[in-house]
């Protein structure tokens, strides 16, 4: 029996605690924006600090929220929002983030650039104007070039928050994704934008493994003055990729530390990207890791098709490519790890067709892609989709095969039979043998019942687009 005598209160905090499991760091920062009021007959009245708090924990939160309010309660739940600039009591407590302001530069006077005879630190530079975004930032990396869907939403607008476009800005500002789903696009592009709003701001632009090589120079020439002017003094935007490449480097760790509160300290925006939640990093200093968690984390997972099917057109019409939306659908279909795959691909459909004369139709990308999807159909198995679900959700194979009908476990199953059903083409009576001997019909409920979930819960999608990411790598 469920519990409805509860206090409302209590009710909620418990719900709140276990939706809260799914991503801690993101949980706190966005309900630090969120206020309970009130748990009445079913109505649950929660006070938004803003509209863009207000419709990103709707969006991303909410259906887990109250789905785990009923369990406890049993309640039909309903949602009242206020919006309120002044929250009293929030559901959790951050350190305070300022307003969305735009990046300063810093005045000349005690910290302003070095002297232009001293010779400067290693690593690109503008030679047209002294403060231009670094060489290496891609031209087309811009806001207007990335597609933004359910998969990317968070990031993208905190990236635009980031480069003072409005919404509240969140410092620092940390961008969360596998290879190839546009963290370094998002970087280049806040770069452009805080150009574009003022040519006067100096932007750095650093991969960890650069950061660490100008470190490791500037030790070995006694230039440590000149390296801590250009990242602390000499620095309104600091923007760093993959700073997992930092693990185990103490010395390094070390001098980055001190770089993020010298730039932290006076409101100097940070953002930084890497392939695992700050948590997850391994070999990183603890003070190193609460200071990436302390802004906001915001993550990016595999393009939804929808989204992949705008990649497509999006960047065929970059690259002048004439292409039908069959083809573009057909490539979204076939090409699901990541973003650069799927670009890569079509600019290497597009040079043979410039080189064979042969137009980028559906047959052509269908005779050109059946070699490589043909190969990894059967590569894969119902064991290989078994083994990586299993490793994703923490069982064991046998656990999948077995009669258990424990929640965890039984949503483990229908995942792993949807996958197979979607990524194999087995038959339903196929999928029962390889379940442990189930009913045809309890494989069709399990696929159709994942089917629906995939389209109406954002977290279910990613469990299964994690997964996918991990078949796609193996």
């Amino acid at each position: 029996m469920v519990a409805t005598k509860q206090d409302p209160k209590t009710v909620f905090e418990r719900a709140a605690a276990a939706t809260r499991e799914r991503s801690p760091a993101t949980f706190d920062q966005w309900f630090g924006g969120i206020q309970f009021d009130d748990l009445t007959e079913g109505v649950l009245t929660l006070r938004a600090q803003n509209e863009f708090v207000m419709e990103w924990v709707k969006t991303n939160f909410l259906p887990e929220l109250t789905q785990q309010i009923r369990d406890l309660s049993g309640w039909s739940v309903q949602i009242n929002w206020v919006l309120d600039g002044n929250l009293e009591d929030p559901v959790t407590r951050g350190a305070p983030t300022p307003p969305p302001v735009k990046p300063r530069p810093l005045t000349s006077g005690g910290g302003g650039p070095a002297s232009s005879d001293s010779p400067p630190m290693s690593g690109p530079t503008s030679t047209a104007r002294p403060n231009a975004p670094p060489d290496d930032i891609n031209p087309r990396h811009t806001f207007s070039n990335f597609v933004v869907g359910p998969s990317n939403q968070l990031a993208h607008a905190a990236a635009v928050a980031a480069a003072g476009g409005g919404g509240r800005r969140y410092n620092p500002l940390f961008l969360y994704g596998g290879t190839g789903l546009g963290k370094t696009h998002l970087v280049h592009a806040i770069a452009h934008r805080v150009y574009e709003e003022n040519n006067d701001a100096r932007i750095r632009y650093v991969s960890a493994e650069r950061f660490t090589n100008e470190f490791i120079t500037a030790l070995q020439h006694q230039r440590m003055d000149e390296f801590r002017a250009k990242y602390r003094e000499q620095c309104d935007l600091l923007l760093v990729d993959d700073i997992q490449f930092l693990a185990g480097r103490v010395q390094t760790q070390e001098e980055f530390f001190h770089t993020f509160n010298a730039l932290h300290n006076v409101d100097r925006q940070i953002v930084v990207t890497s392939d695992k939640y700050p948590q997850q990093l391994e070999r990183m200093e603890e003070r190193l890791v609460s200071r990436f968690a302390s802004g906001l984390v915001a993550d990016i997972q595999s393009p939804e098709l929808e989204t992949r099917v705008a990649i497509v057109r999006n960047k065929a019409a970059l690259e002048g490519i004439d292409m039908e939306d069959e083809v573009a659908v057909y490539l979204a279909q076939h090409i699901r790890s990541n973003v650069r795959e799927l670009e890569g691909t079509l600019i290497r459909l597009a040079a043979k067709s410039s080189l064979t004369g042969h137009k980028v139709d559906l047959e052509f990308v269908r005779n050109e892609l059946s070699a490589t999807i043909a190969h990894r159909t059967q590569s894969l198995s119902v064991e290989d989709i078994q083994r990586a679900v299993c490793q994703h959700f923490h069982l064991r194979t046998s656990d999948l095969t077995s009669k258990d009908r424990h929640k965890t476990v039984a949503f483990a199953r229908h995942v792993a039979m949807y996958l197979c059903k979607q990524r194999l083409k087995c038959s339903f009576p196929e999928l029962g043998r390889a379940f442990g001997g189930r009913d045809h019909t309890t494989v069709m409920s399990a696929v159709r019942k994942i089917q629906n979930q995939c389209a109406d819960d954002p977290n279910v999608r990613a469990h299964i687009e994690a997964i996918e990411r991990k078949l796609a790598a193996d």
